[in-house]
């Protein structure tokens, strides 16, 4: 078999990588630019240019081809997988009007009153008023439309992250249907843009014909210009196909292409997935997301800024280890697992709830992070291990919410994003959750899942089945010890599943007294 590539561009919130993968899935070369995540003009605001991104691409790209020597008439196709929900509003030249408000961006538009019409009497009669509020006031159309009506008139085009950049890629507005995730009048059942009478479509201001085209993953999108070659280095034509979204990808490229394998990420957002032929709302009213595979969903639930807090926690206290790593030239984070280890399984009593945004219905819009049973015995490393263990309880929490739903049993965890690297926490996990968790062949799973879909769309692979089957690999796989996880199965059960219906009333008075979070 002659040697043959496919190009993946895995966009993410901390940073962008150019990755080469061959059609075993082995990643052959790697580019990575770190990226400053965002910046914010106000308080809560969290914002960043368009054109940064495409700048960084090119950067990702020259740090790619500076790694590998090979012959790039040999990439047979591309595809991009980004971050969601940011969103970009171009001109009719294409040229962004505005700093792209990205998915962590905390800014509300203002809301007067119940939807009206018959829509607002079937939201009333279905009693969803609070959920349809949420969409509204977390609508970025909205905001705009509210605040910079001069911006809207001008918006020829509202992009998601994805979709600008295929735009500047191929120079095709198109996008495609696993990136759909967001304030956006797309219709999760259909898979498609809503249906012309939909209440979105009223309520957020937008037209068919400011959105771009949608097509499956795996369906061509265009191809690399020649503008677009000179950038990125990319070679001219190189084939642009749909994968999907980063945390979709994610799941396939580790190897998730089933309802009983549970995929993990350990990421900027943490998540639990899995992938479904049906459409099962794992939460009531909140949707599954589109899947990478065609007309399939990711049953999702999310613990918001998941591993927001491990990274506060090292910037905040772990100067230490950073100083030692440095000296020693090893990765921080091996120090950090060893300090995990340092501390018993429970961390002596501190158990945490990782609600560090609050939600619409479980939690509620009041809730807030907390942390109980602190003693004079505890120490940064208590907190350490602390903060892993209430994210993978939540996650837990998740999987049963994903089983009862959904009616399946998950029997198999894949475990991917950064924090998967750490083998305190890969051992963690299979101990509260009482499972096997299993560590993917490759670290850069979105972008291997984004590859699967290049290789299924150019026909190397006749399915997604066999693409997975011949693509990913379990690497290392973490066994629970059953004494500890016995340990794990009282606190998640006795405790951790408490605190949240014992501290609400608590959220909400310090919600009425402080006006936080509002």
């Amino acid at each position: 078999m002659s040697e043959r590539y496919i190009l993946s561009i895995d966009n993410g919130t901390q940073s962008i990588r150019a990755l080469l993968f061959d059609t075993e899935g082995n990643l052959i070369g790697k580019g990575k630019y770190e990226l400053e995540a965002y910046f914010s003009e106000k308080p809560g605001w969290a914002e960043q240019h368009p054109d940064y991104y495409w700048t960084s691409l090119k950067k990702a790209c020259d740090r790619l081809w500076s790694t590998v020597d090979i012959d790039r008439t040999k990439i047979k196709g591309m595809s991009v997988t980004t971050q969601r929900g940011t969103v970009i509003n171009l001109d009719k030249e294409g040229k962004p009007l505005r700093p792209a408000i990205i998915w962590l961006d905390q800014r509300h538009a203002e809301i007067e009153g119940p939807v009206k019409g018959a829509w607002g009497l079937l939201f009333k009669i279905a009693r969803v008023g609070d959920v349809i509020k949420r969409f509204r006031e977390k609508s970025q159309a909205i905001w705009i439309k509210q605040n910079q009506p001069e911006i809207w008139d001008k918006t020829h085009k509202y992009l998601l992250l994805s979709g600008y950049l295929t735009y500047q890629l191929t120079g095709q507005y198109v996008d495609s249907v696993g990136c759909q995730v967001g304030y956006i009048p797309f219709d999760y059942k259909k898979l498609d843009w809503a249906g012309k009478s939909d209440w979105r479509w009223n309520l957020l201001s937008l037209t068919r014909d400011m959105l771009p085209k949608l097509v499956q993953p795996g369906e061509k999108m265009g191809n690399v210009t020649a503008q677009a070659a000179l950038h990125t280095g990319i070679p001219e034509g190189t084939p642009v196909l749909a994968s999907a979204s980063d945390k979709a990808c994610e799941i396939i490229g580790s190897g998730g292409s089933a309802p009983h394998i549970g995929c993990m990420s350990y990421g900027t957002t943490a998540t639990i997935n899995t992938t479904s032929d049906r459409y099962v709302e794992p939460i009531p009213y909140m949707p599954p997301y589109p899947s990478a595979i065609p007309k399939f969903f990711c049953t999702e639930i999310m613990i918001y800024r998941g591993f927001w807090m491990v990274s506060w926690f090292k910037k905040e206290f772990g100067h230490r280890e950073q100083k030692i790593a440095d000296e020693r030239g090893i990765e921080p984070e091996q120090l950090f697992d060893e300090l995990v280890n340092q501390v018993p399984a429970g961390s002596m009593g501190l158990m945490l709830q990782p609600y560090w945004s609050p939600g619409v219905r479980d939690p509620g819009p009041e809730a807030k992070g907390g942390i109980i049973g602190f003693g004079d015995v505890h120490t940064r490393a208590h907190i350490y291990r602390a903060i892993l263990e209430g994210l993978a309880y939540a996650l837990r929490e998740g999987k049963e919410r994903i089983e009862k739903r959904s009616g399946r049993k998950i029997t198999k965890l894949r475990v991917a994003g950064g924090g998967s690297q750490s083998d305190a926490a890969m051992q963690l996990t299979a101990d509260i959750f009482g499972i096997p968790a299993e560590r993917p062949h490759t670290y850069e799973t979105s972008g291997l899942g984004a590859a699967i879909d290049v290789a299924v769309g150019l026909g190397i692979y006749p399915d997604f089945d066999t693409a997975i089957n011949k693509m990913t690999r379990v690497g290392r796989v973490f066994e629970p010890d059953p004494e500890t996880a016995e340990k794990y199965d009282r606190l998640y059960k006795e405790v951790y599943l408490q605190m949240y219906k014992q501290l609400q009333p608590l959220y909400r008075s310090i919600r009425d007294i402080t006006g936080y979070p509002s």
